[in-house]
C-alpha cells in the first residue's frame, strides 16, 4: 500500500493538560473531505495511515508496528452486493417479492462473484444459543446445511418475565456474546447454513434499520484461506414488519414463538418457507494496516499498556440532506483518536515509563472489529504480559458530566481503577443503563478479552451521563440525538456546537489509569465469574 501524508503533521501543543483545542484540531483534520470518510482499502485509508504515522512522529513516538515499523497489515476481503437479479420468500408456493434495503439487508463474505441462495429451506432456530455452560441448545442437533437460519436478536432472556426459569440465566437485560448479531452468524456457519437471517428490533438490537442497512451492501471480513471461508452465502436482517408478514404467511405465530424460545426445551421450527436470492458481487482482497507507536518502557519494557481506538469510518455514501457524501464518524471515531493521541502526549511530557506504552489505531472496527481481531490472532507484543488495553469509542459532546459510565460491571479490577479516578475528579460511577446495546462485544477492546487482557471501555453510548448542565435528562437527548440521527451517518461530523469539557474529564480518567499502571508493577485481574478469568489465569506464571 502506498501511504501519503496530504496534511502537514503540526507539532502538538506542548503543554501536558489534555486539551479540547488539541483533540478539535485532529477531529477537523481526519473529517476532512480528502480522507474519504475513512473507509479501508481505499485511497481514503492511504491518506489516513499517512497523517497518523506523521502525528505519532509529531508527537515523539517510536514506531510500535511490526519488525521496526508503524504498521501491521490487514488483510481483508471487501465486498459489495449489486442489485439483485432475484430476492424473495416462497410460501406453501407463493411468492413474497422483497424490497432489498427496506424489507431484507444482506452482505456477503465469500470471495465469489454471485451470492446465491437457490429456493433453501427456513428454519426458525429462537436465539440459536449453543451454551453448555448454561445448560442451553437452541438447535437439538437439527441439521442446517444448504438451510437458511432464522434468528432472534439478543439473548433468550432478554424480553422474559421475572417468574420465567430463562430470567437472568444470560445476565437479564445486559447482553451477553450470545446476544451478539456477530455470534448468530458464526454459529450458522459452523452448522453449515447457506444463509442467515435475524429478525430486527430496534430495542433488542440497540438501534434502528437505518443502522443495520447503513453499510449499503458493503462487508468487509478478514482475509482467509478457501477451507475457512463462512458457509454463508448470505448474512443479514428481515425487518420487523416483513418478519411479521413472513411468519404470518407461513401460519406461524411469531409473538408465541418469542415465547417459546425463552425455554430451554426449544426445537427449531421449519417455517414451511424458502429463500432465494441472487446478487452480483464485486470482490476484492485489499490491504488495510494498523497503525502503532509507542514509547518504551525503562524498567520493564517487554510488559505492555495498550491504548487503541478505531480510525476507520463508513467511507462514501449516498448524500444526506445537506448533499454531504462521505461518513466520517467525527465522534466514532475520530474522537476517540484523538484522545489516544492527547494521552500519548501527555505521556511524552512525563518522565519514560517503567513499562511500555502502546499507542493503537485500528482498522476495520465499523465492519467487525477486524483490525484488533487481526492483531490478537498476531499480537505483536505478548498477550500474556499485556497489562491492559484501554479503548475509547465514542465520547459524549454535551460538556462535563458528575459521572462517568462503566460498561462491563463485575468483569474486571480495573473498573476500581476507573471509580478511583472518577472520584478524584469529584465525579461517580453509573453503570451503563443501556446493557442491552451489548457494547461490551462491540469495540476493539473485546478482541484483547478474549484472549484473557484484563480492558476497560469508555464509551459514552452505553448511558445518559449526568449533564452539570441539564442532569441525566440532558444525557439521555445526547444519546437519542446522536444514535437516532448520527450514528453512522453522514452528519456524524464535527460542530461548533460541541462541548467537550465531558470528553477531555474522561480522556483524563482513561490516562490516569494507564500512568498508574505505567509505573508500577500492578497487574490487572478479571474478576470471579467472568468468561474470560480462566483464560488470563493460565498464563500467571508468566506474570509471576
Amino acid at each position: 500500500m502506498m501511504i501519503v501524508a496530504p496534511v502537514q503533521a503540526q507539532s502538538p501543543d506542548q503543554s501536558a493538560d489534555i486539551s479540547a483545542d488539541e483533540v478539535t484540531r485532529t477531529v477537523r483534520t481526519l473529517t476532512l473531505d480528502q480522507f474519504e470518510g475513512r473507509a479501508p482499502g481505499t485511497a481514503g485509508e492511504d491518506r489516513t495511515i499517512g497523517y497518523l504515522i506523521g502525528r505519532f512522529q509529531a508527537l515523539g513516538l517510536e514506531p510500535g508496528g511490526v519488525d521496526g515499523s508503524w504498521t501491521q497489515p490487514v488483510p481483508l476481503l471487501h465486498t459489495r452486493l449489486g442489485k439483485p437479479d432475484a430476492l424473495d420468500f416462497s410460501i406453501n408456493g407463493n411468492g413474497m417479492a422483497l424490497n432489498p434495503g427496506k424489507d431484507i439487508y444482506v452482505s456477503t463474505l465469500q470471495p465469489k462473484d454471485r451470492a446465491v441462495v437457490d429456493k433453501a429451506e427456513m428454519v426458525f432456530v429462537g436465539y440459536g444459543v449453543t451454551a453448555p455452560e448454561r445448560g442451553w441448545d437452541d438447535f437439538k442437533d437439527v441439521d442446517l446445511k444448504g438451510k437458511v437460519a432464522v434468528f432472534l436478536v439478543n439473548d433468550p432472556d432478554f424480553a422474559a418475565a421475572a417468574d420465567e426459569t430463562v430470567a437472568g440465566k444470560f445476565g437479564g437485560r445486559a447482553m451477553t456474546y450470545y446476544g451478539r448479531w456477530t455470534y448468530k452468524f458464526e454459529e450458522a456457519s459452523r452448522r453449515g447454513a447457506v444463509a442467515a437471517l435475524i429478525v430486527h428490533e430496534t430495542e433488542a438490537a440497540g438501534y434502528g434499520w437505518s443502522v443495520v442497512e447503513s453499510p449499503q451492501g458493503e462487508n468487509y471480513g478478514i482475509a482467509k484461506p478457501d477451507d475457512e471461508v463462512t458457509s454463508l452465502a448470505l448474512q443479514g436482517w428481515i425487518s420487523g414488519g416483513t418478519a411479521q408478514k413472513l411468519f404470518d404467511d407461513a401460519g406461524l405465530d411469531l409473538a408465541k414463538l418469542r415465547v417459546a424460545a425463552r425455554k430451554s426445551d426449544f426445537t427449531p421450527v421449519p417455517m414451511g418457507a424458502s429463500f432465494t436470492a441472487d446478487y452480483p458481487v464485486e470482490q476484492e482482497t485489499v490491504q488495510s494496516q494498523n497503525v502503532f507507536g509507542k514509547i518504551p518502557g525503562k524498567a520493564r519494557p517487554d510488559e505492555t499498556i495498550i491504548y487503541g481506538a478505531h480510525w476507520d469510518a463508513y467511507g462514501e455514501g449516498p448524500p444526506d440532506a445537506e448533499g454531504r457524501i462521505y461518513r466520517a464518524g467525527a465522534n466514532d471515531d475520530a474522537l476517540g483518536i484523538a484522545g489516544i493521541m492527547e494521552i500519548a502526549r501527555k505521556f511524552k511530557s512525563l518522565p519514560q515509563p517503567d513499562r511500555t506504552i502502546v499507542i493503537a489505531a485500528w482498522s476495520a472496527e465499523e465492519r467487525g472489529l477486524l483490525g484488533s481481531e487481526v492483531y490478537a490472532q498476531n499480537p505483536i507484543y505478548p498477550l500474556e504480559k499485556t497489562v491492559a488495553n484501554l479503548t475509547i469509542d465514542v465520547l459524549q459532546t454535551a460538556g462535563k458530566a458528575k459521572d462517568v459510565i462503566l460498561i462491563g460491571k463485575g468483569q474486571g479490577t480495573l473498573e476500581d481503577d476507573l471509580a478511583k479516578y472518577a472520584k478524584a475528579q469529584g465525579r461517580v460511577v453509573t453503570e451503563e443503563n443501556l446493557p442491552e446495546r451489548g457494547l461490551f462485544f462491540r469495540a476493539d477492546h473485546f478482541s484483547l478479552a478474549k484472549r484473557g487482557v484484563p480492558v476497560l471501555l469508555m464509551m459514552s453510548l452505553a448511558g445518559a451521563s449526568d449533564l452539570v448542565e441539564g442532569g441525566r435528562k440532558a444525557g439521555q437527548k445526547w444519546i437519542d440525538d446522536y444514535t437516532g440521527n448520527c450514528y453512522h451517518a453522514a452528519c456524524d461530523a464535527w460542530s461548533p456546537d460541541w462541548n467537550l469539557d465531558g470528553a477531555v474529564q474522561d480522556i483524563n480518567v482513561m490516562f490516569d489509569i494507564g500512568e498508574s499502571l505505567a509505573y508500577s508493577e500492578r497487574w490487572p485481574e478479571w474478576k470471579a465469574g467472568s468468561e474470560f478469568k480462566e483464560r488470563r489465569d493460565a498464563s500467571a506464571d508468566v506474570r509471576r
